[in-house]
């Protein structure tokens, strides 16, 4: 008999503060109303940068070996659109815009988990946070932009009960 190394599956991602926290849950509820579905916890809200998936957990200090070789960086995003992906169904409130800034963490980061041999989703990036799942295709409330702030990433993994806990945070130095 094999025994499978434990496993944890993991992601990158920008956590949002209260103030972008907030309007994105509000309208994941009145979207909520209009398309039914599957909210997702105002918590769990994220923009993934790299999602990673099933990962050995005996990697986990070399992953975090590699990103901490990446620079976070301070950044301000506009949320200013919603959609309803039909493929997949679900609701999710993105940019129309992605700052230099953003596109260069991705890169980077991408980067440090190629040159670790990290398995990642490397479809082309899309800046995107999911406010609803298994949704029903309907017409969405009007949403009105939220600026969400960054200055730092994280590596975030599931844990049981549909919850996400904050494995590590790099944050922008109070210089930069």
């Amino acid at each position: 008999m094999t025994v499978s190394a434990p496993r944890l599956r993991l992601f990158f991602a920008l956590w949002p503060d209260d103030a972008a926290r907030a309007p994105l849950a509000r309208y994941a509820g009145a979207a909520h109303a209009a398309c039914g579905g599957r909210l997702m916890r105002p918590q769990n809200l994220h923009f993934t940068l790299a999602f990673l998936g099933d990962t050995e957990a005996g990697r986990l200090e070399a992953l975090l070996g590699a990103a901490a070789g990446v620079e976070p960086r301070r950044f301000a995003i506009e949320v200013d659109r919603v959609e309803y992906w039909r493929h997949n169904r679900i609701v999710w409130a993105g940019a129309s815009i992605v700052p230099d800034a953003l596109a260069a963490l991705v890169a980077e980061l991408r980067a440090a988990l190629d040159a670790g041999e990290f398995g990642y989703d490397a479809r082309p990036f899309v800046p995107h946070v999911t406010l609803l799942r298994d949704a029903r295709p309907a017409t969405l409330p009007d949403f009105a932009p939220v600026t969400w702030r960054a200055d730092r990433f994280v590596l975030v993994k599931s844990v049981p009960g549909g919850d996400y806990a904050i494995v590590r945070e790099w944050v922008v130095s109070p210089a930069g």
